[in-house]
């Protein structure tokens, strides 16, 4: 059953995720986003993944872990492409 609520709640953390992947696609500038939040979110759910390998929990819960770190690194990505996007544009306004 802790297995079913921490599927819940990963389920939950990661359905944001594909509106902020949206988001970062549609606005091309990482205005409000942190690099270092993201990280964190990414190495949380990696040691969530540890966890379960000492624990000798392995079950389809990784799966659902795999999915947010994906979906984490996919919007890291998107953000530093867009730090780049927003360097660019200060630069062609500074001149």
């Amino acid at each position: 059953m802790a297995q079913v609520f921490e599927t819940i709640m990963l389920l939950c953390f990661g359905a944001s995720w594909p509106f902020n992947i949206a988001k970062s696609l549609r606005s091309r500038t990482a205005k409000g986003k942190s690099i270092y939040f993201e990280i964190c979110i990414i190495v949380g759910y990696v040691c969530g993944v540890i966890g379960k390998f000492i624990g000798g929990n392995i079950t389809y819960v990784i799966a659902v872990y795999l999915l947010d770190i994906c979906m984490v690194s996919i919007d890291l990505a998107l953000t530093m492409r867009n730090r780049r996007l927003d360097r660019q544009r200060e630069l062609e306004e500074a001149k």
